[in-house]
């Protein structure tokens, strides 16, 4: 851990102790020593309060229920409804039909036909929605005698088949967890889901092994190339599946992951000896099986190291279903056929012929076959010609009836339309598939520990290829550094367009490279622009270091240059490019390991980054948080900005270390399209006082550089013999100074009689003599703010500020200003220098600032007022606070300019006991003792302002622990840390746009409802 402090220099009392001399020698304050005694200034009424400790990553719980036997079940069901079977409503049950539910009503009336006609046992949907396939099941189940067995291909869950669904990673994401449990969950879910919705068969897992990268169909639907590691992931998420009820299929048996051909279209071969096949393709349909595999699906594959016989599909070949699956493997459960009508079955024959080879081979039931009633007519009339028995036929029906009472198909019922789409989809789920894709994204090289990036000073950027700027990655990466972002453009780029970025990106400390739209085939490498192959060997010539971040397939880091540090995140969703980007700065770590090999990258690659301790992102559940609640921001928010409480906001809310509510809403004004973004900035008012000059107070106490009992005139002297000397630090920090709340005498006095602005004063443009901006366009001599300095000293103090010679509670901006002249004199530096050099620019706080025109275009800064009585102008980019601008814009009560995103982990810090990104920035002892409650009545902390909870309260909610504290701003901003509960609320605005005298925010009290969201949500979780 480190510990970070760079001090500047000091005049000190002669009095302090012996550790705070040796800090007089060494020039400036020295770093925290744990071992040095306790800090001399800290009262021993002081010495209590906790601190939220950094949290490790939560997991989700899920309580594993017994397992399914290794056989079908059997029960009285399936006898007295086989009982009461035909003939041909047994050979029925072989059939399962493949439909729609984006179709029309003819082709619905179609299948209504062939299920009463032939008495059919199933049916496999493909696309569609959600309800509207619910509806087709009733409609279908109505009309049948027995139950129907409902099947969906949804390796990926019901969204690979489905609108207005969930789709999970694929399997070869799946395939680097380190976690299986994990799997075994998202099992579990797609089960749950799939019941929901009237499905009882899943085709999943494929538990083919692709060895072969350049596999046309299988490729990422595999778990990867280590028949081990396929096969325990394969059987996590086959009893999550049979653990709701569903029947998992495991295919494409006997193995397609060592094909170059589709068996949509041809027969594909697989040239392998059987000890081969037994090694690799079958290991994990044999581990399967040990298990409580309940049904597997045979492909269209020419196997002949299995069967020699010509061009003969596995699918057909009595030799591997009977022979080698269900006697030699002791598989006793459901064999489905891959879609009968596919290419590589249909070659071997006509579709009724190939049927009943397939059935006659051991399969069980016919996926979307053709030729239903010729079929049917072929199996009776090899019943009658003796080719297959009786006993033949009444076995399979059998199966198929247990596997429907496995089911629950003996007490079926309906699917209930009712809330069907919500519990499809709820919190729980989506916060699973974003936990899979989080714990997939693998570190497959990291030289020299580039990752993750640290708190030191580097000049970094990042390059786009594919998916153009501002994309979710490029974002989260500014959230924690200030990245230079470049964007690679696929067309038309000319040799000269290729050297000049690459001359762009020189001097770069390291350059982050993300590649997005990869395709899964092989093809055109992958989808990756030559060009941008190009660019990358040339940074890489030059001796740029380079952090390459792949979305999509892991075969494609085969066709990259070797670059220092490699992440493969497999999916382009927006939050795996989040995680992705959180990785790189260590605000989350990885465990992933690679599928299979890519180039000289070899299958099993990892490396483990550590986590830095930084705020990361997720969604609410991950937390235990209720999402749905929170998402009742939204219209407490629309709503305000409909009244004009504020043209446009930032809401986020943290807990446990993870930003859970992250939102912009609105626009910088009223009547534009400039929407809030990420990137605006606000006037954050009186935030000031605790985001600023209370951390810089909280830096020098924790140094021992400053007795909070010591009098402000012992650091100040000129406030000796005036009415000014007698005050603390202590009392400044709490308001009981007896200070003037404001003074308008200070900046009143810079205007003409007329009101307007003295050009004793000010000029409307800078020179060498008028640096200091008060407004655009406006600028003052920087002696202006000796001349404010020398206006508080002889303002008159509050007549309310004592009581029988005692300070009484007055809040004051006055006495943050003396505040900041007392750490400007201890440091030697100005304000904005110091806890910029401290803090800010440590912590990667690029957009917290005073005076951000030095910086930004007035373009990202919301405007506040429109200013008649003094600047004679609209706000924007100078601040609102007249103080604080004739102080030149940097001022102890006011000034700060930034945004949500900062804000969050700034206070992050704080509620971290002053530990982050693994520096020990400020003491938690140090933490605990500003932010406790030191003034009952007036409920403040040592700068901070602490909660006085009641129902009438209009930015903070009466479930508010004690232990809660922050500030609000004038200009429309509020924040609060709850310690008890670990719990972060920003809220900033510009409600003072275009009138200050705009007070809609509190009688509608929004930030006291979003307050009271958030605790809502914290206390109500989502149910799994």
């Amino acid at each position: 851990m480190k510990q970070r402090f760079k001090g500047l220099n000091v005049v000190v009392k002669r009095s302090f102790l012996a550790g705070f001399l040796l800090w007089v020698i060494s020039g400036g304050v020295t770093a925290f020593n744990p071992g040095k005694p306790d800090n001399p200034f800290l009262r021993q009424e002081d010495k209590d309060s906790t601190i939220a400790a950094v949290p490790a990553k939560p997991r989700l719980q899920l309580l594993r229920p017994a397992g399914p036997p290794q056989v079908l079940p059997d029960g009285a069901w399936v006898d007295s409804i086989f009982n009461t079977l035909t003939l041909e409503q047994k050979i029925g049950q072989f059939f399962m039909l493949g439909t729609y539910s984006n179709r029309n009503e003819t082709e619905y009336k179609t299948v209504e036909s062939l299920l009463q006609r032939y008495h059919l046992g199933g049916l496999l949907f493909f696309q569609g929605g959600p309800v509207r396939q619910a509806t087709l099941t009733n409609r279908y189940q109505a009309l049948s005698k027995v139950p129907l067995l409902i099947g969906i291909d949804g390796e990926w869950g019901l969204g690979m088949r489905l609108d207005s669904t969930l789709s999970f990673p694929r399997q070869m994401t799946l395939g680097a967890l380190h976690d299986t449990e994990l799997i075994y969950q998202m099992g579990y879910e797609i089960g749950k889901q799939c019941k929901r919705l009237g499905i009882h068969v899943n085709f999943a897992p494929v538990a083919d092994v692709n060895s072969n990268p350049k596999n046309p169909v299988i490729g990422t639907r595999s778990f990867g190339e280590n028949p081990e590691n396929v096969a325990r992931k394969a059987q996590a998420y086959m009893k999550g599946l049979q653990h709701q009820g569903v029947l998992a299929v495991a295919k494409h048996f006997p193995g397609h992951g060592d094909t170059e051909s589709d068996s949509h279209f041809t027969l594909p071969v697989v040239n392998r000896s059987k000890a081969q096949l037994l090694e690799a393709e079958l290991y994990p349909f044999r581990q399967l099986i040990k298990d409580s595999l309940l049904a597997v699906l045979s492909g269209h594959l020419y196997v002949p190291g299995l069967d020699s016989t010509h061009n003969l599909p596995s699918s057909l070949s009595p030799r591997i279903i009977d022979g080698l699956l269900r006697k030699e493997m002791g598989f006793r459960g459901i064999v489905f056929t891959d879609a009968m009508n596919m290419k590589g079955v249909l070659k071997a024959g006509k579709p009724a012929d190939v049927n009943l080879q397939a059935l006659l081979a051991g399969n069980d039931i016919l996926v979307t076959p053709e030729a239903i009633g010729e079929t049917i007519a072929k199996i009776k009339e090899a019943l009658q010609k003796g080719m297959i028995s009786q006993d033949f036929i009444d076995q399979k029906a059998k199966r198929i009836l247990r596997a429907k009472y496995f089911a629950g198909l003996n007490e079926y019922v309906p699917v209930t339309m009712e809330n069907l789409q919500k519990e499809l989809t709820t919190g729980h789920a989506v916060e699973l598939n974003k936990q899979l894709g989080e714990a997939a994204v693998t570190v497959v090289k990291n030289d020299g520990s580039l990752l993750p990036i640290d708190d030191s000073p580097r000049k970094l950027a990042s390059l786009s290829v594919g998916d153009g700027n501002g994309t979710t990655f490029q974002q989260m990466l500014s959230r924690y550094a200030e990245v230079r972002h470049f964007n690679f453009y696929t067309t038309n780029q000319s040799e000269r367009d290729l050297n000049e970025m690459v001359a762009n990106m020189a001097g770069y400390d390291a350059v982050i490279v993300a590649v997005h739209r990869i395709r899964s085939g092989h093809k055109n490498n992958y989808n990756i622009p030559a060009a941008a192959l190009t660019v990358i060997n040339r940074l890489k010539q030059q001796g740029t270091k380079m952090i390459l971040c792949t979305f999509g397939t892991p075969y494609s880091l085969a066709v990259f240059p070797e670059t220092e540090a490699v992440i493969c995140a497999y999916q382009d969703d927006a939050h795996v490019q989040g995680t992705a980007a959180q990785l790189v700065f260590g605000a989350v770590t990885s465990t992933a390991s690679l599928p299979v090999a890519a180039g000289i990258y070899k299958e099993g690659s990892h490396i483990s980054t550590p986590v830095l301790g930084r705020v990361s992102y997720g969604v609410p559940e991950s937390v235990g948080m209720n999402g749905t609640i929170l998402s009742r921001i939204d219209q407490v928010v629309k709503e305000a900005i409909t009244q004009k409480a504020f043209p446009g906001c930032q809401v986020i809310i943290a807990h446990k270390g993870k930003v859970v509510f992250d939102k912009n809403y609105g626009h910088l004004r009223y009547g534009t399209e400039e929407p809030v973004t990420d990137e605006t900035l606000y006037d954050l008012a009186s935030i000031t006082k605790v985001a600023a000059t209370t951390q810089a107070v909280m830096l020098l106490y924790d140094q021992r550089a400053i007795d909070l009992d010591e009098k402000a005139s012992f650091y100040l002297p000129e406030l000796l013999g005036t009415n000014k000397q007698t005050f603390t630090v202590r009392d400044l920090l709490t308001h009981r100074s007896g200070l003037q709340p404001f003074y308008p005498k200070l900046w009143k006095s810079t205007l003409t009689g007329q009101g307007d602005l003295s050009p004793v004063y000010y000029r409307t443009t800078a020179d060498s003599s008028y640096t200091l901006p008060v407004a655009s366009g406006v600028f003052a001599k920087p002696s202006l703010q000796d001349s404010v300095w020398k206006w508080i000293i002889e303002s008159p103090l509050h007549r309310k500020g004592m009581s029988e010679g005692k300070p009484v509670y007055v809040y004051s901006d006055l006495g943050f200003l003396v505040l900041q002249k007392i750490v400007e004199r201890i440091s030697g530096a100005p304000l904005d220098a110091f806890i910029t050099y401290n803090l800010y620019e440590p912590l990667g706080l690029s957009h917290l600032t005073f005076n951000p025109l030095k910086r930004f275009p007035a373009s990202r800064i919301a405007p506040t007022e429109d200013d008649t009585n003094f600047r004679k102008e609209l706000l924007q980019g100078t601040v609102h606070d007249q103080m604080a601008a004739i102080n030149g814009g940097t001022s102890g009560h006011a000034g700060l300019f930034g945004n949500a995103h900062d804000l969050v982990t700034l206070f992050q810090m704080n509620l971290w006991g002053g530990l982050y990104n693994g520096t020990q920035f400020i003491r938690p002892e140090t933490i605990a003792l500003f932010t406790r409650l030191h003034l009952d009545k007036a409920h403040r902390g040592l700068g901070w302002d602490k909660p006085n909870i009641s129902s009438n309260s209009s930015y903070v909610s009466e479930v508010a622990s004690q232990a809660t504290y922050g500030h609000t701003g004038f200009t429309g901003n509020v924040v609060w840390v709850d310690p008890a509960k670990d719990l972060i609320y920003i809220f900033i605005s510009n409600r003072v746009h275009p009138q200050a005298n705009n007070n809609r925010i509190n009688t509608l009290r929004t930030r006291r409802r979003i307050h009271d969201i958030a605790y809502e949500a914290l206390l109500r979780p989502v149910e799994s």
